[in-house]
């Protein structure tokens, strides 16, 4: 054995010149493609036995270093360091030209054999000819299974941070028209390399751990959030919609939110006034598609006395009583054209004028707008004014539906059974079974829908463990129950809504029509009574006249 000493040598023939630089640049190339240690470092022992004749290549790491990553390496105190550097064991990590048995084998005690004692002493060490020399084991190859040539051993010490971590060791044949300096050059920068590629996928394998883990903290704290908002979930789809939620709680932009009936808008919409600074002051919600057209402007904005017949005192409208609070407009969409063109005055404004008053009041309101109407195509059919769309557009939030979270569903479904049970005096609960087979429901009317079959489920249930079978019968039937993107797909067409409606008397549509138009846009009574050329007040009194107001009935 003989320490490394590099002799003067002659100019390198061009050929292997050549050779040393297509290895460099194909490793460089792997390096650039991937950063996984057991991809470039078993190609890189592979072209040094193909380009250079380095042969049996192995990367021998100690212990300590774990499994294909430096684990919290750069964290380790100086006198673990120096333990380890006393007497490190190592073993082969990856390797080319060697079984999965030789590798095996190729385990060193600290300092024993010449990988241990390079490891040890963090000096290379070159062995001319390993049958003369006494230290050089043969642990994982033996003798016999070498060419019967003289055979060199080359070990190198790979480092990170100063610290010894491994070694890069091969065979050589003696008798080659290559001089061993050469060899030893290109290994020196391939240990390096391999040492910084070591590195730098712990840097990689920290970071990683570091974003899992703020990843987790983050989760935590938007289901800490959900909870206190009282929306049940823990879905990505959900808690997207949380975050941005969140991110614009301060601010005093018009939110609008987006999505189907029932998805929850108004648990949201009083999400974002709890999470601002406005949560001590009112929040008054307004359902903008049960307020006939004549009464729109003083629901809103008040009225003083006298200013119609029977207005015996003055009122203060919503926007006045949610002064300093937030305003929840659901069903924005069906706002009639004139109201908007009010409404938005305020919104620019920040002031309103009461029916019959004749001065401004100043009001500070957080507007949440929410429908489940697709207000761009409004816009387009001249239903809904275009300026006050993109005034209420600030911050568009875009709520999931049911299906786009179905790992919700077991979690809101046991919510509403066990808020349904102590509210009816039930005990009544679903088995696993019952519980799975909601979750393939397609669930087209969301939240609601689900809320309503579980309360239907413990009103007329006979058991206290419902099972899937039992369950089926509290189900829509599936021609009633195809979910939203399927009706999608062949949309009900709905006739352009005339700006004067000629007069219809109360007869003028049967119960079949008015439940097949429910059938049809999903429980939707706005889209219903659009379909059938109504509004929403004349379609919901022949409901109530022909005795079918419960929607669940219809």
């Amino acid at each position: 054995m003989a320490p490394l000493t590099v002799p003067t040598k002659p100019a390198a023939d061009p050929q292997w010149r050549a050779q040393e630089l297509l290895l460099m640049s194909e490793v460089m190339r792997l390096v650039g493609k991937s950063l996984a240690p057991e991809v470039v470092m078993r190609e890189m022992l592979h072209l040094m036995s193909e380009l250079l004749g380095l042969n049996r290549g192995r990367i021998v790491l100690a212990d300590f270093v774990g499994d294909l990553a430096l684990q919290g390496l750069a964290d380790r105190k100086p006198a673990d360091r120096v333990a380890d550097a006393r007497a490190p064991a190592s073993a082969i990590r990856y390797a080319y030209g060697l079984t999965k048995t030789e590798m095996a084998r190729g385990r060193y005690g600290p300092g024993e054999g010449i990988t241990g004692r390079v490891l040890a002493t963090a000096q290379p060490i070159i062995v001319q000819d390993i049958d003369a020399e006494p230290q050089f084991l043969a642990r994982s190859v033996a003798r016999a299974q070498l060419p019967p040539d003289t055979v060199a051993f080359i070990a190198l010490p790979i480092e990170v941070n100063r610290e010894v971590i491994g070694v890069l060791a091969c065979h050589r044949i003696r008798s080659r028209d290559r001089q061993l300096a050469d060899d030893v050059a290109v290994l020196k920068i391939l240990a390096t390399l391999a040492g910084q590629l070591l590195q730098l996928q712990a840097l990689v394998a920290d970071k990683t751990r570091a974003l899992e883990a703020k990843n987790r903290l983050l989760s935590r704290a938007l289901e800490t959030a959900a909870a206190r908002y009282g929306i049940i979930g823990t879905s990505p789809a959900l808690l997207q919609a949380l975050s941005e939620l969140e991110r614009v709680s301060e601010a005093t932009a018009s939110v609008l939110l987006l999505g189907e009936s029932g998805t929850g808008k108004e648990l949201f919409a009083r999400a974002v006034h709890l999470s601002s600074q406005r949560r001590d002051q009112p929040f008054i919600k307004v359902n903008c598609a049960a307020i006939p057209d004549t009464l729109f402007e003083s629901e809103l904005f008040g009225y003083e006395r006298g200013a119609f017949t029977g207005a015996q005192n003055a009122r203060a409208g919503w926007f006045e009583q949610a002064d300093r609070g937030t305003i929840f407009l659901d069903e924005i969409g069906e706002m009639p054209l004139a109201m908007q063109t009010k409404l938005l005055r305020t919104l620019q404004e920040g002031t309103i004028v009461r029916l019959g008053g004749k001065r401004e009041i100043k009001v500070a309101v957080r507007v949440v707008a929410a429908t489940n109407r697709d207000l761009e195509q409004d816009v387009l059919a001249g239903t809904f004014r275009r300026d006050m769309f993109y005034r209420l557009n600030v911050i568009p939030i875009r709520l999931p539906s049911l299906r786009e979270r179905p790992q919700d569903i077991r979690a809101l479904a046991i919510h509403f059974l066990s808020r349904i049970n102590q509210a009816n005096q039930r005990n009544v609960s679903l088995s696993a079974t019952a519980l799975a087979r909601l979750e393939q429901h397609p669930w087209p009317g969301n939240i609601r829908e689900l809320g309503n079959v579980i309360e239907r489920l413990v009103l007329l249930s006979d058991s206290a463990m419902v099972s899937a079978e039992e369950l089926a019968r509290f189900l829509p039937h599936e021609q009633d129950s195809r979910s939203p993107s399927k009706l999608a797909a062949k949309p009900h067409p709905v006739p352009p809504v005339p700006l004067v409606r000629d007069y219809l008397a109360v007869q003028s549509h049967p119960a079949a029509q008015l439940q097949q138009a429910m059938r049809d846009h999903g429980g939707n009574q706005s889209r219903a009574a659009q379909a059938l050329g109504l509004t929403v007040r004349q379609f919901s009194y022949r409901l109530r006249k022909l005795g079918l107001h419960n929607v669940d009935n219809v």
